[in-house]
This record gives C-alpha cells, structure tokens and sequence, in this order.
C-alpha cells in the first residue's frame, strides 16, 4: 500500500493558475456545472459561488431549472447556455434517483477533466476522460459495495483501493483528506473540525472544478495533476473556512467569500 505525501499550502500554491494580460472569460477556464435537484437546489448555489471566488472565467450552469434560478439570483454572471467548456462538475446535491442521467451522460461523451460528486458517484465507469470522485466515507462504501466502519476506520488504505480499483483519482472526505491518484498519494490536513458542516462538500466540488477548468490542458497530459489539484482543492477549501470563522464557526457561503483573500495568500507564497 502507497504512504501517502502531505500537501502543504506551499505545494497548494504551485496549482494556482494567475491569467495574464491576453487572457480572456475563454482561456481562463470555463466550469460546466450540473448539480442541485427540486430538493436541494443551494448545493448549486455554493458550488457556482465557489467556482467563481476560487478563479475561473466562466461557469456555465445547465442544471435543474429551480436551482438554475436560484444561481442566476445570487451570481448572475453565470451563463445557463451550452457551449464550450474545459471541465465538468456534477453531481453535488442530487439524489441518484431523481437525476438527470441523460444531461450528465451527454457531458460525460466529451471526454473532459470531470469532478463528480453526491449523486454521480457511480458514473465514474462512464467517463471517457480524466475522473475525479469526491466521496465521504459512507458514499464511497456505496460505490465500493463496502462497509462503512473499514473505510472509518483505514481511510488511507481505502482511498488508494478506491483509486486502483476503479481507476479514478479519489479525494476521500474527512478531517484529513486523502487523495490517491495513479501515481500519486496525497494527504491534506489543513481542515478545522468546523468544517463538518452542511453544504462544506458542494463548495469544495467548485473549487476543484475551478482547479481543474484552469488546468485542463495540464490534467490532459499528467495523470497524477489531477490529484494534485483535488489536494490544493482541499488546501484552499480548509484555510478558507479557518479565515471566515476566525477559530470558529462560519456559513459556507461565508467561506467562499474567503476564497478571493486565501488564494491570494497562497499566491504570495511563490
């Protein structure tokens, strides 16, 4: 079994992509979303939020039409045409049973870096480009057909079975978070124990979707970048939540308000 490596903010601040004065909305990355559901439709809301504060040109959002309206209210510079995109982002905040497979299977042809989370977790198999899956324990005993208490117990084991097994990057939720690639084996222990908060999922699912839009060409031709990024996702995704709450508590929407200012931080590193 791979021992896994720490991911530091200084390792975080290498996979931070700063655009230069010829890059426009296009080439600084653009995020194709499909989250949210009639039943939770602010998991769309927090992930196009984070997107947008971590550094990405453009989110376009084609998901359900409720959370659509609720994105447009709170960030009407997203964009709910299709069109063009560097990276994919679905799943967060939809049952597997009230999905809609048909949008996600469509995005899933195109071959593109792709971060899935929540309720497509189990599309990992269909998949023709680079994957990474974003489980917590409990989700990721489901797509393992595994039970709970191993994976609690061993997460750094599991994470890298999960990877090897279904030939995916896996960025395997808790405290410390453990993310194994092909090659690669990262662990990140950046998260306070405030995080454990509703929503805190979603927005780290922008984040990484953010990530990934800017390097999508760099994801295309490193197998293990994509684990980086999954691990500076993680990075940035725990020392914003330790800025907005100050050593305590914090809403998620007010940690994606800290992610301008951390990433910032992280850059000041170089």
């Amino acid at each position: 079994m791979s021992s896994f490596t720490d991911w530091t903010a200084d390792d975080a601040a290498t996979r931070i992509a700063v655009p230069g004065t010829h890059d426009d909305k296009y080439s600084r990355g653009v995020l194709g979303v499909i989250t949210g559901s009639q039943q939770y439709p602010g998991a769309a809301v927090l992930g196009v939020e984070a997107a947008l504060h971590t550094g990405v040109g453009m989110v376009r959002y084609l998901g359900p039409s409720v959370p659509a309206q609720l994105v447009l209210a709170r960030r009407p510079e997203a964009v709910t045409s299709a069109g063009r995109v560097q990276a994919w982002l679905l799943g967060s905040g939809m049952d597997p049973v009230d999905r809609d497979v048909a949008s996600m299977t469509d995005a899933l042809a195109q071959a593109l870096p792709t971060v899935l989370d929540g309720g497509a977790l189990d599309l990992h198999d269909r998949v023709g480009g680079p994957v990474v899956i974003t489980p917590h324990y409990r989700e990721l005993a489901r797509v393992l057909g595994a039970e709970v208490e191993p994976i609690a117990a061993d997460p750094e084991r599991w994470a890298r079975i999960a990877a090897d097994d279904l030939g995916v990057t896996v960025l395997l939720k808790g405290h410390t978070t453990f993310v194994a690639g092909p090659g690669v084996s990262l662990r990140v222990r950046s998260a306070p124990a405030w995080l454990a908060t509703a929503g805190a999922g979603d927005a780290l699912g922008g984040i990484l979707g953010a990530l990934v839009a800017t390097h999508s060409d760099a994801v295309h031709g490193d197998p293990d970048e994509l684990a980086r990024l999954a691990a500076t996702a993680s990075v940035i995704h725990g020392l914003a939540s330790e800025r907005a709450g100050g050593g305590g508590p914090f809403t998620i929407l007010g940690l994606c308000a800290a992610l301008p200012a951390t990433v910032g931080e992280l850059l000041s590193r170089r």
